[in-house]
């Protein structure tokens, strides 16, 4: 993909591609409790995409309200993802898998405190405390899925999108 302002069929086409395997692989883990591919996904589309992938993430957000109802977690969702595809730009030009795997990690342990956020707004900072601290067996199983997911997944994922033509070399 380039990173020009205009969208080509090849990139609508992929955009659309890359927000229905963030669905199907969230769908197909949805048994498995705090493991997902879909901070993987994000990570990996953003550094394909770049600034194109702010068309995937807010499909991917409606399609998950549409599917799931648009709960509290939904609004979490509106900032938590496009965090995590703005600090992967931010270090796109790196190729190294285990800071990928760490950020990928990082993010999944900070994912409970991300998203405790909105609680603030409903019952102050003892509410928004509390269900950060409730979570944190449960972040620390995120953050170490997400670890070992991005170090096993990154180097073949990016080595065929590189082999496909797709990946970004900004």
């Amino acid at each position: 993909m380039t990173e020009t302002k205009k969208l080509t069929t090849r990139d609508i086409a992929f955009i659309g591609m890359a927000i229905a395997v963030i669905e199907v692989c969230k769908i197909a883990l949805q048994g498995v409790p705090n493991v997902e591919t879909t901070t993987f996904w994000i990570m990996m589309f953003t550094l394909i995409l770049g600034r194109k992938m702010l068309f995937v993430i807010p499909a991917f957000i409606l399609i998950e309200g549409c599917i799931y109802g648009f709960g509290i977690w939904w609004v979490m969702y509106i900032y938590a993802w496009p965090l995590l595809a703005f600090i992967t730009w931010l270090i796109r030009s790196q190729d190294s898998v285990i800071l990928y795997s760490i950020v990928s990690g990082i993010f999944g342990l900070c994912f409970g405190a991300l998203c405790s956020i909105p609680y603030f707004f409903i019952g102050g900072f003892a509410m928004m405390f509390n269900w950060w601290i409730a979570g944190i067996p449960f972040d620390l199983i995120h953050g170490g899925a997400n670890f070992v997911i991005m170090l096993l997944l990154y180097r073949p994922v990016r080595n065929a999108m590189e082999k496909a033509g797709q990946m970004n070399k900004t």
